[in-house]
């Protein structure tokens, strides 16, 4: 059979379900569903110029790529493209297709750099390899089982620290969206990150189709939030957290494990049955965090990147 690449089509429900089933299959770690596919590729930034690519087989989708410029970055020409092919249908040269019409996408845009993360595996490192793309930072995804294990005990909430859901900031979500902001720019990583654009935030963060309200917590002082835990969940038990935060003038108070931990509680009574989280290699804080909590390590991508010209 031949194998094309093309754009996926949103309005095709094929389309989108073929794509959260591979993603699903080949980063389990990761929550996807045909919503959430749709959404990132009609919301996401125009600056972005972002596409999802599809690799179709007899008209079976088996190799999926998101690729985009690192539009919210303060340094210009950075882009990504990340290829995932599902396991059982892999040498068929779907990777190496896809691979090479983001590369042309994202040359004619201007990019000078790309990354993409890459498990950490040896026939997904080699095939990074052999398209020119260097290794560097690691990351881990980690998995919590909330069905048969055992959260410590709830911390003690500080005098004058009042926890919130995200649902209550319903009316006015800008405070989360200030946290968000100054938070992300602290996150390890390769590419810095600015949020500035408070509407383009609320078309996609806030209104994310994964985005669970009810399980997303944040620690409030004088009314403001100053950390927080950020949920996602599928609506099959499987629970994410997005990303968890401290403002930088309440940090080492322990906040953002109190919003997680919180949030797994609630999370747990909602009949969620197994949490994923992810963390930088690096992040020794997070990592901390996610250890206490239980959670192990269950695979580990590695950012890879290609310098063009």
């Amino acid at each position: 059979m031949t194998v094309i690449v093309r754009d996926l089509r949103p309005g095709v429900p094929s389309d989108a379900e073929g794509f959260a089933r591979v993603r699903h299959l080949a980063l389990p770690y990761i929550l996807f569903t045909p919503d959430s596919v749709r959404h990132l590729l009609t919301h996401s930034h125009p600056d972005a110029r972002f596409r999802s690519l599809v690799a179709v087989e007899d008209d079976e989708v088996i190799g999926t790529a998101q690729v985009a410029l690192v539009h919210d970055s303060p340094e210009p020409g950075q882009a990504y493209v990340n290829v995932y092919v599902r396991p059982d249908r892999t040498r068929r040269g779907a990777g190496r297709l896809l691979v090479r019409a983001a590369e042309e996408y994202l040359t004619a845009l201007g990019a000078t750099r790309l990354y993409s993360w890459v498990l950490d595996e040896p026939g997904n490192r080699a095939f990074a390899e052999k398209q020119g793309y260097t290794s560097g930072r690691p990351a881990h995804f980690l998995r919590l089982d909330l069905a048969g294990g055992t959260l410590p005990p709830l911390p003690e909430v500080p005098q004058g620290v009042e926890l919130r859901t995200a649902a209550e900031f319903a009316d006015d979500p800008r405070p989360l969206f200030e946290l968000d902001a100054e938070t992300v720019r602290d996150e390890p990583g390769d590419v810095a990150v600015e949020f500035t654009d408070y509407e383009a935030w609320l078309e996609q963060n806030w209104r994310h189709p994964l985005l669970d309200r009810e399980l997303t917590m944040a620690a409030v002082v004088d009314g403001r939030p100053v950390a927080f835990s950020v949920a996602y969940t599928d609506g099959a038990g499987r629970y994410s957290t997005a990303m968890t935060g401290t403002a930088r003038a309440h940090r080492g108070r322990g906040l953002a494990k109190l919003a997680k931990i919180h949030s797994l509680y609630r999370a747990r009574a909602a009949g969620v049955t197994e949490a994923f989280t992810g963390n930088d290699a690096g992040n020794d804080p997070m990592i901390a965090i996610n250890e206490w909590l239980g959670y192990e390590i269950c695979a580990t991508e590695v950012r890879h990147v290609r310098e063009l010209g």
